[in-house]
Formats: C-alpha cells, structure tokens, sequence
C-alpha cells in the first residue's frame, strides 16, 4: 500500500486537531491477528493514537508510585477510552467496520494481557519503539504516554512501521526495576514480550507492594527513570525559564 495515493479522511485529521491529539498514526495489521466485529470478522487496520501523561507526576514515581501517578493513569486512561469510543463511532457512522480497544484492560489474567497490544498498533504506526522496560517510547513524550487502539477496515495511509530499537546502550530501567522483572534485551519486530519482560514477577511485585493503587496494577518506575522521559521534563522546565526570563 502506497501512502502516496492514499491519504487520511480530512474528517479525521479534523477531528484529531479538535481533540487535540498531537501524536497518532494508521497501523497495517494485516497478517496479525485482531480482535473481531459481530460478524467475526478481524481488521486490516488501526488507528493508533499517544496520549500524554503529566511530565511532573511521572518524573515523581522514580522511587515508586504514589496517588498522584494512580489519579494521572486513571485519569488519561478514561481520556482514551473516551476518544476511542468517539472516534469508532464515527467511523462506523460513515460507512465502515470499527472497534475501539480499551486501554489497560486485562482480558486473560493467567497471561496478564489484553485483547490486542496496543504497543503493536503504536509500532506499526511508526509512533514509536519498545524500549528494554517494554513500554512504547515516542520522540515527543518518552514513554510517558499511554496508548489507544481502534480498529478499523478504512485504508489508511500507515506507518512507515518502527523496525529497531533507539535505546542504545542504556540499560537505567533493568537497574531500577525492583521486581528484577526486566531482561535488558533490545525490542524488534517480533520479539515475544517474555524476552524483554518476566510479566508474572513484574505482576507479583506490584500486587505485594503496590496494592493500593489500582489493586497493584500500577509501579512506573522503569519509566520514571528513562532518559527520554526525563529529556522531556527537562525541555519544558527549559521553556517555563524562558518564560520567566
């Protein structure tokens, strides 16, 4: 498919403007496996979009999370389904098969998973890359993001999809996991999630020492620490100086 001759509806571009989401993209899920409509049918395709969490609150939780970090997650998380929701409705009101795709909502508990990785979509779309703490990491906001999926049969010009890793050497957030769940292995297409990620000991930890946010769904440490995140705190401190200059 040629992102040439195709291009995305004004009426999304629009809407994506109105809502102000800065970073979002078309994924071609072609040859994976999706979650299906009514019909049983899966999805060609995806809009993928990245939501910004608040730079303070995420650069506060590098020593573990806190309610305002809890607040902030359940907070962007609602804003996404919310936009997802809405956006596959439009779709659907013009003529085409949809379905949103909640975020952080686990759907086989034994797994610890969902329906469908979002990080798919996100690297599909080119938002971005999985870093060694198997969270996305985008140019614009690091990992603190969260991300949102919805599924669509509309051709979309889509991607060009992520295919390395930009993390280099930097191993901060395998040092700063306390679970030890981290493997310091390099993300690429295709690499299984329990090559980067022991999910059972990451899940374990949180639940024994983190119950009391989200029932221990919540830690962020590994993001906290990673020096895209930080880059971007450091940018806006920058420009509030500037400001006051």
């Amino acid at each position: 498919m040629s992102s040439i001759s195709i291009t995305y509806p004004t009426w999304m571009t629009e809407w994506m403007e109105a809502q102000e989401v800065i970073l979002w993209g078309g994924a071609d899920l072609r040859g994976f496996s999706t979650p299906m409509d009514r019909t049983g049918k899966g999805f060609p395709f995806a809009v993928s979009m990245a939501i910004p969490m608040d730079p303070q609150v995420m650069a506060g939780i590098q020593n573990g999370p806190n309610q305002k970090y809890a607040d902030e997650y359940a907070r962007v998380n609602k804003h996404i389904n919310e936009l997802s929701v809405a956006l596959s409705d439009l779709i659907v009101h013009r003529g085409f098969r949809s379905k949103p795709l909640a975020a952080s909502e686990r759907t086989d508990f034994v797994n610890v998973k969902g329906d469908f990785p979002h990080k798919t979509a996100a690297t599909r779309a080119g938002l971005g890359w999985v870093g060694r703490h198997c969270q996305l990491i985008t140019r614009p906001f690091g990992p603190w993001i969260r991300l949102g999926t919805v599924f669509t049969d509309i051709e979309l010009p889509c991607g060009p999809a992520t295919e390395k890793s930009h993390c280099g050497h930097c191993t901060r957030c395998v040092e700063a996991c306390p679970a030890k769940a981290l493997k310091g292995n390099a993300w690429y297409p295709g690499l299984r999630r329990g090559e980067i990620l022991d999910v059972q000991a990451c899940d374990q930890w949180k639940k024994e020492h983190y119950s009391q946010y989200h029932k221990g769904h919540n830690c962020g440490i590994c993001s906290a620490v990673c020096p895209y995140g930080l880059r971007v705190l450091k940018k806006r401190q920058t420009r509030a100086d500037l400001c006051l200059a």
